[in-house]
């Protein structure tokens, strides 16, 4: 007596619809019943339990099949309906090959396939239209989903920090009466540029913020997602593209950017504040291990108490004739500020001659700011260009008012950066030539700034200017970035008998 496998499948749509996996299930059974057929094992998925369900469940179906068929004489695997089996041509060619090393057929209640290759071409024709039905119902949903984002709504869930509201077409996404302050919290303790992700985590848990009940803590990975999602500034992203959304936003740009700029050279931040000549920072010259920063407190006999931070070899199984590179915070300072102070042209007068050969070489300075000036003012004329076609297309019925109001938002929100980078004249570098003045400025003050800043400050001028920084038993060996590494030189060079560059 042969056995059979039942499979039962329904979609999240189709349960919304009403048909239910009881169902299938119990008209399965009943044709088994009919047939003769012992029930061997039955198989079950629901799509909306887990993402991915589907495929899990039936891949073990196949796997339970071939290593059972023989030992339980399975002959079937009874469904309602092909569909519910076969939503590509890939499942219907593996079932297929089941059939035919293991002499498994497919059984349906509804779908009925006679013998031979008429049989066959039209269970091939049925799952090719099965096919066509999922890849049609998924571009359905999908387009959906993009004309929802183009209104100006998250296309699931909304991020942390708000809350979806059923039933509310006008406002479905709004503000969280306590988690919206949370999010602007990370964000203000980010933003000062001496935080790390565990420090803010910390922070929140002492001032009562929780993440959820579950996990009450902010971890690393949820203030990352908040840091870097430009929902909070009213944008939607969907598919690498913003959108601009139509809920309230939480955080300002300019908040928002300047975090963005900070999160770029997170992978130079260390969490220890004190050292922050460490993480990354310096390698050692003798072996290419990193700093390590160390602080270290001495207790006097008259009950001072001194604490000193060192920075040493962080290569805990040293070769037998390395030698001891440690340095203390206050002379790798010193070293590091003489090692700027090379990029200065001390005498004024010589500085002032190279910067003005500069200029002569490169461009005039005002000619090329007024060309940027004039781009920015046909942008402007542009942008105004592109609003009218806009209001035209609506008011002749060729756009809708949703797409309308999304695009003209766009435009406008354009137009207002345009005009600020206008009035500023600071749309970002005007050519290669400003960046190179930026660059020469730079390096004049560079040790001055070091000086002065703080020591998140500080971590930025070496990156920003030191591609390699090597500590060995007694000196600091740099290597500049270009072209500041042409400023280190100064104005004379050695095959130049003391000429000018």
């Amino acid at each position: 007596m042969m056995h059979c496998v039942i499979w039962a499948r329904v979609s999240s749509r189709e349960q919304r619809e009403g048909y239910s996996i009881d169902a299938q299930l119990r008209v399965t059974r009943e044709r088994a019943d009919k047939e003769g057929w012992p029930i061997a094992r039955e198989f079950v998925v629901a799509e909306s339990a887990k993402r991915g369900a589907e495929r899990q469940v039936f891949n073990q179906m196949l796997k339970w099949v071939k290593a059972n068929a023989r030992k339980q004489k399975i002959g079937f695997i009874l469904a309602h309906k092909l569909d519910r089996t076969c939503r590509n041509i890939r499942d219907a060619v593996r079932l297929q090959e089941l059939e035919d090393t293991c002499d498994v057929k497919l059984a349906f209640v509804e779908n009925h396939f006679g013998p031979g290759a008429a049989g066959a071409l039209s269970f091939n024709v049925m799952a090719a239209v099965a096919q066509y039905y999922s890849d049609n119902l998924r571009a359905e949903v999908l387009k959906g989903i993009e004309e929802k984002v183009r209104q100006g709504w998250a296309p699931g869930l909304a991020a942390f920090g708000y809350v979806n509201v059923a039933g509310d077409r006008e406002n479905p996404v709004q503000l969280h009466p306590v988690n919206s302050n949370a999010v602007r919290r990370i964000f203000e303790l980010y933003a000062t540029g001496t935080k790390t992700f565990e420090q803010i985590g910390d922070i929140m848990r002492r001032e009562g913020y929780a993440y959820r009940p579950s996990e009450p803590r902010f971890h690393r990975t949820a203030v990352g997602y908040i840091l870097h999602n430009p929902f909070y500034t009213g944008m939607v992203r969907f598919r690498g593209d913003l959108y601009v959304g139509k809920h309230e936003p939480l955080i300002d740009k300019a908040t928002f950017d300047e975090c963005q700029r900070l999160l770029k050279r997170k992978n130079r931040r260390t969490n220890k504040i004190n050292h922050y000549l460490a993480g990354g920072m310096f390698v050692c010259g003798h072996c290419g291990f990193g700093i390590t920063g160390e602080k270290v407190v001495r207790r006097q006999k008259n009950g001072n108490v001194h604490q000193y931070v060192y920075y040493r070899c962080a290569n805990v199984y040293p070769e037998a004739d390395h030698p001891v590179v440690r340095w203390r915070e206050e002379q790798l300072e010193e070293a590091i500020l003489t090692d700027l102070k090379s990029l200065r042209i001390e005498d004024e007068e010589d500085r002032q001659w190279f910067r003005d050969n500069l200029v002569a070489s490169l461009g005039n300075e005002e000619v090329l700011r007024g060309e940027r000036l004039k781009s920015l003012r046909r942008r402007l004329a542009d942008l105004e260009a592109k609003q009218k076609r806009l209001l035209d297309a609506y008011l002749a019925g060729a756009v809708d008012k949703n797409t309308f109001t999304a695009t003209s938002a766009q435009i406008k929100e354009e137009t207002q950066k345009t005009e600020e980078d206008l009035q500023t004249s600071k749309a970002g570098p005007l050519t290669g030539f400003e960046r190179v003045l930026e660059v020469f400025d730079l390096a004049q003050v560079a040790a001055e700034r070091w000086e002065v800043l703080d020591k998140a400050g500080r971590r930025e001028i070496l990156d920003t200017i030191l591609l390699k920084r090597t500590l060995n038993a007694t000196s600091l060996e740099t290597t500049k970035k270009k072209p500041f590494d042409v400023f280190a030189k100064g104005l004379f060079s050695d095959k130049s008998r003391g000429d000018r560059i």
